[in-house]
């Protein structure tokens, strides 16, 4: 066999690795984020502590996650993920580990606000999807993403039933304590990632040539900053966050207005969840297909045009059904096909932070979509004025990303810049 079928092999097999490392690093991270819903009752009845309290500390990690990501993923861009990841890791499991020893609110903000805010920055799409995108070669860097997205979503799946079977069983302590272990023992699979970083740069060195030009970082920063195409993804990306966090939010609360069953809302957000591992794939396999940003508007519009038909039409157990499928399909697909452009127009150098910057815009909307829902519920005594404000931002995403520029930087321009 040639060095070059040789060398070949080893890059699948690392970029294989590679995959797998970060679907299960996505899926304790991601997954035991999503546990969170469970205990704000256990909290309040059993701890004496306030719902709004408690709902703060849970919207504060949002916030901490997107100011952290761009330092997370700029410590990776330098370091590698590894520390990145066990570093995270172990600030999510402290956080978790205070939260189920809190006997104060500023105890739990502390842990579920604070520590876990900055220990998911380190350990979700901005450290681990960067790493990724650096290690699969352009033509599958999008494909690889979408598959390890996919594979985090399993995560969201699995943790929530799994922390509920513990809570119920053993108490609230208990089941946070599980979920802090199962993050630790997603600590070391960085190792992976770097390892497989490592074998590609040794295995592909003649690829270098193809990367977009890549300055230091501050001049990266300053160029993307002035670049219109990624103002525009960034300005887009605020209405992906909106959009999520405002469904997740209060769609079982939504449905119960509508006169459905109390446990229809659980069903959907699981579907959703469902359907989110087959969409994350399909919207990677798209992204290699055709133009990023051009799959990126069609699933704004997609989602703006399910959302309107959604409050439009009788609110049935059916439409429930299938409104969760088309949100699950369009849901996080947004993230590899974000990553993607971002490496496609600026290179892989310093992916992590300029996603970082992108996904900071996207948490903002996380905290504005959750809270405006229910600032509008409570001022208005309906939710219909935010939820066409959910379905107007899908079509105003997608005009501002159709005519995004996704052409790579060349030396001349950035050093012009």
């Amino acid at each position: 066999m040639s060095s070059l079928s040789l060398a070949a092999n080893r890059n699948r097999a690392a970029t294989w690795a590679l995959i797998g490392a970060a679907a299960l690093i996505l899926s304790a991270a991601m997954g035991v984020r999503q546990t969170f819903g469970l205990f704000i009752g256990p909290f309040s009845f059993d701890r004496g502590l306030p719902v709004t309290l408690i709902a703060f500390a849970i919207a504060l990690h949002n916030l901490v996650w997107g100011f952290a990501q761009p330092f997370a993923g700029a410590a990776a861009d330098r370091h590698g993920a590894a520390p990145v990841v066990a570093v995270g890791a172990a600030t999510f499991a402290a956080g978790l580990a205070l939260a189920a020893a809190a006997t104060s609110g500023w105890m739990l903000v502390l842990g579920l606000g604070l520590l876990v805010g900055i220990g998911i920055s380190c350990t979700s799409f901005g450290v681990v999807l960067a790493t990724v995108g650096r290690v699969a070669s352009p033509q599958t860097r999008s494909v690889a993403m979408g598959l390890a997205s996919a594979g985090g979503s399993l995560g969201q799946v699995l943790m929530v039933p799994f922390a509920q079977e513990v809570r119920v069983h053993a108490g609230v302590p208990a089941s946070l304590y599980a979920l802090a272990f199962v993050l630790l023992l997603a600590a070391p699979l960085g190792i992976v990632l770097d390892r497989a970083s490592r074998q590609r740069t040794a295995d592909a060195p003649h690829e270098k040539h193809a990367q977009p030009a890549s300055l230091p970082l501050r001049e990266t920063l300053a160029y993307a900053s002035r670049h219109r195409g990624y103002r525009l993804l960034t300005l887009g990306f605020f209405t992906c966050g909106f959009q999520l966090a405002f469904i997740a939010t209060h769609l079982p609360g939504y449905l119960l207005l509508c006169h459905m069953p109390v446990g229809l809302g659980a069903t959907a957000l699981a579907l959703i969840g469902f359907f989110n591992m087959i969409g994350s794939w399909g919207c990677g396999w798209l992204g290699g297909r055709w133009r990023q940003h051009h799959v990126l508007a069609w699933i704004y519009l997609i989602r703006g045009g399910a959302i309107a038909l959604f409050v439009l039409l009788p609110t049935t157990n059916v439409s429930v059904v299938v409104f969760a499928a088309v949100m699950g399909l369009t849901w996080l697909g947004t993230v590899p096909l974000t990553n993607g452009l971002i490496a496609k127009v600026f290179g892989t150098r310093h992916l992590g932070t300029l996603f970082g910057v992108v996904f900071l815009s996207h948490q903002l909307g996380s905290f504005l979509g959750a809270w405006l829902g229910g600032y509008v519920f409570d001022t208005t005594g309906s939710y219909s004025l935010i939820w066409g404000a959910t379905a107007i931002a899908g079509l105003v995403a997608a005009l501002l990303h159709f005519p995004i520029d996704d052409r790579p930087v060349t030396e001349e321009s950035l050093v012009a810049a």
